[in-house]
């Protein structure tokens, strides 16, 4: 099984000029967003000495082809005192499919609270199945629902919120590591995060809405991402991901995300506006 580091991990062409080695396998040749988030961080990161990336904010410009290569172009804006900034542009055929801010701190003490991880009777991670587990036992076997090609152990609480069409409360919870371990580089995991916080985050403006993220008439796309990383975790050690939904319009759909760790430390925040657009059948 292809490793999630490896995925994620860039090879250098030029000075602040990167290219991916790896990319998602998808049915629909298209490049899964939450990969070119993480391969853009790492490119960022590697033009970054001494400093952890604290947020990114993201657009995604055009859907990029699985069927070739992303070159990371890495504009080295400024390097202050304590912070760095980096701005990336991911392209394909010459042509931008991607562009991100970085932001990069020293490490510094200063003012600590947190939001609490939600209460209540959530079950361990252990005692669910993962999507494929629920994919499979739901008779959903082609290429479009195939989850391991991800590199993530992905457990919904409510087994139904991932693939079923049936009305809810806009809120998910999920439990998720990466698969394998990874090394104690705290860039690693912080990109494997940005990677795996792409899977589901969109779903959940789905749910007050009688379709399912992988319906055949529904356009779903990553149109934006922020990230914020505020305490030290690992990727490869189960996370809550807690997400909401607050509005969806306008054929898109706003989606916000907390992810905690076991014990109960916020480690990082998500929000993400995607596009959900109900589409014509073109069958006769």
């Amino acid at each position: 099984m292809e490793k999630l580091s490896n995925l994620l991990d860039v090879e250098e062409l030029d000075v602040n000029l990167f290219r991916s080695r790896h990319h998602v396998e998808n049915y629909r040749k298209i490049l899964f967003g939450g990969q070119v988030l993480g391969q853009a961080l790492m490119a960022a990161t590697r033009t970054v000495e001494g400093r952890l990336p604290h947020s990114l904010h993201a657009y995604f410009l055009r859907p990029g082809s699985s069927e070739m290569p992303v070159i990371y172009d890495v504009d080295p804006i400024r390097d202050g005192g304590s912070f760095t900034t980096r701005r990336v542009v991911a392209r394909q055929k010459g042509r931008a499919i991607f562009n991100m801010s970085a932001s990069f701190q020293i490490r510094e003490p200063g003012f600590d609270h947190q939001a609490p991880m939600p209460v209540g009777d959530i079950p361990d991670p252990e005692s669910l199945k993962n999507t494929q587990q629920i994919a499979e036992e739901a008779g959903l076997t082609s290429a479009a629902h195939d989850q391991r090609r991800y590199m993530i152990d992905f457990r919904p609480v409510d087994p139904e919120s991932y693939f079923s069409a049936s009305v809810r409360e806009p809120k998910c919870m999920f439990w998720f590591r990466v698969e394998g371990e990874m090394s104690d580089d705290p860039v690693e995991h912080r990109c494997a995060l940005s990677y795996a916080s792409d899977l589901a985050l969109l779903g959940t403006s789905l749910q007050p809405h009688p379709i399912s993220l992988f319906d055949p008439h529904l356009m779903p796309a990553s149109l934006d991402h922020a990230m914020w990383f505020h305490r030290d975790f690992r990727a490869d050690e189960w996370l809550l991901y807690v997400t909401d939904s607050p509005s969806a319009s306008g054929a898109r759909g706003y989606c916000r995300g907390q992810l905690f760790t076991r014990d109960g430390v916020l480690a990082a925040s998500t929000c993400q506006e995607g596009l959900i657009r109900q589409i014509e059948d073109t069958k006769d």
